[in-house]
Formats: C-alpha cells, sequence, structure tokens
C-alpha cells in the first residue's frame, strides 16, 4: 500500500510516498481502507521533532485522524464489523499506524462508526478538533445548558464544532471571527451573536460571560476576565506568545483559567468524548467545515499551507 513516511525530523521534504505492507492487525484492532486522512497542526510539530507532547520512532506515517471502511478486524472487537463506516481520532489509541496512508491498522478505542448522513470528508475533519472542543467545553468548562458562552476564534477547525456543541447542548452562544466570510460561517453554526475580533472595543456589546473558549490567549485573556461573570471558567485551548496581565483579576471575579491538551486526556475521558461526538453525529448536531483537499502525493504542499495560509476549513487528504 501506499504510504508517506518520514525517516528523519524536519522540514517539509522529510515527507516521502512510499510502498509498504499492511500491518498485521492484533486481537483488539481494526484495518481500514481510508478515503480522507484530517491534516492537523499537530502532525506539523511532529514532523520538526521536539514536540512536548509525542515524539514518535522513525521511519514514521503521520496522521491522527481519518474516515473510511473497515476491511478487518481482531478477534477480540465485537463492537464493529468489516464494511462499517468508520471515523478516526487514533491521538490516544494504543496503536496505531498513521492515517497519512491507504490503510491504518488501529487500535478499537480510536475508531467510531460514522452515520450515513455524515461524508467521510466530515468524518476525518472530527478526531483532534472535535475532541478538542467536546474536552474544553465539557471536561475543563463543565459547561450548563443555560450558560453564556464566548467562543473566542469560533471559525476554526476546534471553534466551529464548539459552537455546533454549546448550542446542541442548549447554551446562549458568543462567537468571534476576523473577517466576514469566518463570521457568516459562526452565524450559520448557530451562534446567537457573532462579533468581528479585529474591531476595536468588540466586546463592549457583551455584558457577561459564564464560559469563554480561548484560542489565543496571549491576545485574549485580559479582554476576557474583564466580561467573565463572578466565578466563570476560561478553557485555554490555544496561545502563541507570553503575556503581561494583573492576576488581580482573577481574585475580584474568582476565575478559574484551565488549560486542554487533547493528549493530556486519561482513557476514560477520551473515551467519554468519541461516544458523545458519536451521539452528536448521529443527532444530526456536528457538521465540521471542509475546507481545502490535497492528495496524497502533495501531502508536503498540504502542510506547507497548512501553517503559512488563511484556512477556510478543515484541511483533508484524498487518500
Amino acid at each position: 500500500m501506499k504510504s508517506v513516511e518520514m525517516k528523519a525530523f524536519g522540514d517539509i521534504d522529510v515527507l516521502e510516498i512510499v510502498d509498504r505492507k499492511v500491518p498485521t492487525v492484533g486481537n483488539h484492532d481494526v484495518r481500514v481502507k481510508l478515503h480522507f486522512a484530517g491534516v492537523n497542526a499537530a502532525e506539523t510539530y511532529i514532523r520538526q521533532g521536539g514536540y512536548a507532547f509525542f515524539k514518535p520512532e522513525l521511519p514514521y506515517t503521520p496522521g491522527f485522524d481519518g474516515a473510511g471502511v473497515i476491511e478487518e478486524v481482531g478477534r477480540e472487537v465485537t463492537d464493529l464489523k468489516v464494511g462499517d463506516r468508520v471515523f478516526i481520532a487514533s491521538a490516544l489509541s494504543k496503536k496505531a499506524t498513521g492515517t497519512y496512508a491507504e490503510e491504518i491498522v488501529v487500535s478499537a478505542d480510536g475508531v467510531r462508526k460514522l452515520p450515513d448522513n455524515n461524508s467521510f470528508e466530515e468524518g476525518a475533519a472530527l478526531g483532534i478538533p472535535a475532541t478538542a472542543a467536546y474536552r474544553a467545553l465539557f471536561q475543563r468548562g463543565f459547561l450548563k445548558s443555560n450558560e453564556r458562552v464566548l467562543i473566542h476564534g469560533a471559525s476554526g477547525g476546534v471553534g466551529t464544532l464548539a459552537v455546533q456543541m454549546a448550542k446542541a447542548h442548549g447554551a446562549y452562544v458568543i462567537g468571534t471571527a476576523g473577517t466576514k466570510e469566518g463570521m457568516r460561517k459562526v452565524k450559520e453554526n448557530g451562534a446567537d451573536i457573532v462579533l468581528n475580533h479585529r474591531s476595536d472595543n468588540y466586546l463592549e456589546e457583551i455584558k457577561s460571560v459564564d464560559l469563554v473558549i480561548e484560542m489565543l490567549a496571549n491576545i485574549n485573556l485580559e479582554k476576557d476576565l474583564s466580561i467573565l461573570n463572578q466565578r466563570g471558567r476560561i478553557i485555554i485551548v490555544g496561545n502563541r506568545g507570553e503575556l503581561t496581565f494583573n492576576p488581580r483579576l482573577t481574585m475580584e471575579k474568582e476565575a478559574d483559567i484551565r488549560g486542554i491538551a487533547v493528549w493530556n486526556a486519561t482513557k476514560d475521558e477520551n473515551e467519554e468524548s468519541l461516544n458523545k461526538i458519536q451521539i452528536m453525529l448521529e443527532k444530526g448536531e456536528l457538521h465540521p467545515e471542509i475546507g481545502s483537499i490535497y492528495s496524497m502525493e502533495n501531502v508536503r504542499e498540504a502542510q506547507d499551507d497548512l501553517v503559512n495560509k488563511p484556512s477556510n476549513g478543515k484541511m483533508l487528504l484524498k487518500i
């Protein structure tokens, strides 16, 4: 089978297309013929080496997210069968051979059924973004159905799914984006209010919120604290630098500031996330935004564009 492989850490030129044997399926594994693979920022960090959460042994096939059809199941797998349409979220799986390939062997703990009303493209766009959104809202943010949530950066991969999840849960959702197109998408995804975070004083429209999902903490953290209710929560999903702020702001509000990383989820938290995501898919509550789609042969271009070009949806590889 064809697969993307890297034999060294470095720039995009370490990514090569190779032919290799299909890995053996263990008792607790499934083999999936992939239709699409998700391309995540984490995979570019891993490629460069020195990623804090994961440094694989080489040679290595990248990719944690994908969607396709099961071709083989291990002896101990009882809830999946050959022919099932599935999505793969293998970041915390016991075993995974990488989704940048025609086929993957992955432990069943990272695989869930993909409903017929969701495309393979949508299935490949879940994984890391969907589990990050779920963890931020519910496992770290403890969102209640009657609360007001601000999603700062609601047009991105995690933000889009966070808006959909929060609305499905019954929350009042305020989303921000930086372009007219992004704002339109946030509104279409169900946000009650949409703000342009590039405008001056854009948060003046908001009286208060109970929860903030923050994608750029180094820019927005102090702003978030200014509109947070007493004992509100700020969940940091993304950050790109340092900041200086007065910690007294947290004392006045008795605010909780918490970070999340998909990689830190426990086995039980990961299982809960994937099960809840599957239920939301079955209810028709989740529909990821799909962006540019590249062939597997153009994987270098895909990773380069992910880092250097603005995204209009989840980037995928067509396998």
